[in-house]
């Protein structure tokens, strides 16, 4: 059983900000902003890639309303998803990063040469 289903089932503990019966959404414990919020599904999905479009309709909703208990909707946040190796996915369950509470910068792509990466 992977980190998060281990969290969704209580075994692990978190610092949970929302929950509904499909989603789960805790405090990070590596923040990178002020506010850094998980954003997990309940049962387990590897990766966005194989996430199906009605959990995606579902989740969405979800998202905004953590965005709003976190106090940051008007200020504005990031949403973001890692999906595999290259992509810096580090636990194989679907996870969205809400950030904000500060100015975002974009961090490791701010000064990159994309010949870099060529």
């Amino acid at each position: 059983m992977c980190l998060f289903c281990k969290i969704v089932n209580k075994e692990i503990p978190s610092n949970p900000v929302h929950e509904s019966d499909d989603f789960l959404a805790f405090h990070d414990i590596n923040p990178k902003a002020p506010v850094h919020i998980l954003v997990i599904p309940k049962i387990h999905v590897d990766s966005f890639n194989e996430v199906t479009p009605e959990t995606m309709a579902k989740m969405t909703p979800f998202i905004k309303e953590v965005a709003e208990k976190a106090g940051i909707k008007t200020s504005g946040y990031r949403v973001i998803t890692n999906v595999g190796e290259d992509g810096g996915q580090e636990v194989k369950h679907l996870h969205f990063h809400v950030l904000g509470g500060a100015p975002l910068k974009w961090g490791h792509f701010a000064d990159a040469d994309p010949k870099d990466f060529l």
